[in-house]
């Protein structure tokens, strides 16, 4: 079970979102064509395989456009899906129904294509010991969205803001001076409790930014040849993480070195939209 988002931030993402939608004249194609008594029955069903993961969304979205539709939820997040699946039904009066449609579906389709895509990054590294993790490259607005997706389809949590951890990157390292010495202010200027992670882009780096004390090395765009002598090298001390270059295509080759985690950053950025249909019944 996926721990659901705090109800408040859906309930002010979702009136953002309709705040896009509906100006003072309200749903005027609605309010022309259908009659206001109009009543109907609806279900939302996944058309393609995958992950659905964004139902919080959706039903706060049939919520606010009418608080006495009637919602059954026929799904959890996490749960897989296969084309013609029902995942949430709603009862009700149609204009209200389609008030909310379109936001509903957007936040479901945009969610559940992350999850799903997380998925397939998840199977392809099954049984070797990487996690996959998401980046901060998600949609401004929607991270705790889009990483509830990535949980929801197997991947593991990286830092979700800049106050979590350090990560010394390489506009840090060029303005410090060098990875170590980065690396040693860091130590010096955060409590015990903050763990350091640095990039490094040089294999020779490696045991300078662990004898400076950082407990995770983000290896980036490593070739492979290098990503297993880090590991070698590191033999465990420290948390690797691999990033640059991942794809599906290459993850298993990467995940197969021994590190520890792959970042990818397509997860939230590149994730195509999961097709979901609200069709009368």
């Amino acid at each position: 079970m996926i721990p659901p988002l705090p109800a408040e931030l859906v309930r002010d993402t979702i009136a953002r979102a309709f705040a896009e939608d509906v100006t003072g004249a309200g749903d005027i194609t609605s309010l022309a064509v259908i009659p206001e008594d109009a009543r109907a029955h609806y279900e939302i069903r996944a058309r393609d395989n995958g992950v659905v993961c964004g139902l919080q969304a959706a039903i706060e979205a049939f919520m606010q456009a009418g608080p006495e539709l009637a919602l059954d939820v026929l799904a959890n997040d996490g749960d897989p899906v296969e084309p013609g699946e029902t995942v949430l039904s709603v009862d009700g009066r149609v204009r209200e129904i389609l008030l909310a449609e379109r936001t509903a579906l957007n936040f479901l389709g945009r969610i559940s294509g992350i999850a799903t895509l997380t998925r397939r990054y998840a199977d392809a590294v099954m049984g070797t010991r990487a996690k996959i993790v998401h980046t901060r490259k998600t949609t401004p607005g929607l991270r705790a969205f889009e990483i509830q997706a990535v949980r929801a389809g197997g991947g593991a949590p990286h830092r979700y803001n800049l106050s979590d951890a350090v990560l010394i990157k390489d506009n840090h390292i060029a303005a410090a001076g060098s990875p170590a010495v980065a690396v040693k202010a860091a130590k010096a200027n955060t409590g015990h409790m903050v763990r350091v992670s640095c990039e490094i882009d040089r294999l020779e780096d490696l045991s300078r930014v662990m004898k400076a004390g950082a407990e995770i090395v983000l290896l980036d765009n490593f070739p492979l040849e290098d990503l297993r002598a880090a590991v070698v090298e590191a033999a465990g001390r420290v948390v690797l993480e691999a990033s640059g270059g991942v794809n599906l295509e290459t993850v298993r080759e990467i995940a197969e070195t021994g590190v520890d985690i792959i970042s990818v950053g397509a997860l939230t950025h590149s994730a195509p939209n999961f097709d979901f249909g609200l069709d009368a019944v």
